[in-house]
């Protein structure tokens, strides 16, 4: 299915920006990116901003903010929104719920007492960071529309179904790691290929009598930290994979050590699954675990 895998390649190619961090000033930069320079230049005149959008995930990066800023670009203005004014905002940014207090609480942070800059700095400050805002809005407006689109097309792929049979893989997450291996199942002769291409499994050096164990350095960067993603997300929706986990713990290995052993493990089943077209079962990944915990 070309089209699909297409789509995910370029969803990856988001990804890939994202996870890496490119410093290119082009149009090519990042919502990331572009948030941290907007939070940096808010730190500097706009303190009640960052204290505002602190309750929320992805901060800088939801529409509820965004329309805020464009709102009120300086201090100034934001102390003098009326709460008529910040509701219109959050119904224009989308949201459905709890608008009353949100607007209730925003207006409050927008009026107690931070620290200013002049007001022809303000004005001017204000001015810079409604440039950032558009460039964040492009990017984000982008990545959202990506996002959607692999909502769309990827549970058509063959695959879809036995990577979301696995714990703590959403679509999202599914369409990375697919990205990354491909679907070409001879691509890897075995799951040892794919778990040091995925930098999971540790390399051994042995020189006469002695010998080391290390993680991999030579790997495939977005695939690994995508696997450290999907191991954090699999704690909560796996017993076995939790487990697993906290035996490795109580063995001594750190939490990073740990959850890539637990990584490690779950691409080695997903290599099994499909490779025989078959879907994840919780009893056969994590025997030993699941009878130790009843």
């Amino acid at each position: 299915m070309p089209s699909v895998v297409g789509l995910l390649e370029q969803h990856e190619v988001a990804a890939r920006r994202r996870v890496e961090g490119l410093r290119e000033e082009a149009d090519r930069i990042q919502a990331e990116q572009i948030a941290n320079q907007l939070r940096s230049l808010l730190r500097e005149y706009y303190p009640a901003a960052l204290e505002a959008f602190v309750a929320w995930t992805n901060g800088l990066c939801r529409p509820e903010a965004r329309e805020l800023l464009k709102a009120a670009p300086t201090p100034s203005r934001a102390a003098r929104l009326t709460r008529t004014q910040l509701q219109a905002a959050f119904k224009r940014a989308g949201r459905k719920r709890g608008i009353g207090a949100e607007a209730d609480r925003v207006r409050d942070v927008f009026r107690a007492d931070f620290a200013h800059q002049p007001l022809l700095v303000e004005n001017a400050l204000g001015k810079q960071m409604l440039a950032l805002l558009i460039q964040l809005e492009a990017a984000c407006t982008a990545s959202d529309q990506l996002a959607e689109a692999v909502e769309e097309a990827f549970p058509q792929h063959p695959d879809a179904e036995i990577l979301l049979s696995f714990p703590g893989l959403g679509i999202q997450l599914a369409a990375r790691i697919l990205a990354e291996i491909g679907d070409d199942r001879t691509r890897f002769a075995d799951a040892r290929g794919l778990k040091a291409y995925a930098g999971a499994s540790p390399i051994t050096r042995a020189s006469g009598k002695k010998s080391s164990i290390t993680r991999r350095w030579v790997k495939n960067d977005r695939l690994n930290h995508t696997g450290y993603l999907w191991a954090f997300a699999s704690l909560r929706a796996s017993a076995g994979a939790n487990a697993h986990y906290r035996r490795r713990r109580e063995h001594g290995d750190w939490h990073a050590a740990a959850q890539r052993n637990l990584f490690n493990r779950m691409i080695g089943q997903l290599y099994h699954c499909l490779q025989h077209r078959q879907l994840f079962d919780e009893h056969a990944a994590f025997p030993t675990e699941l009878a130790a915990a009843a």
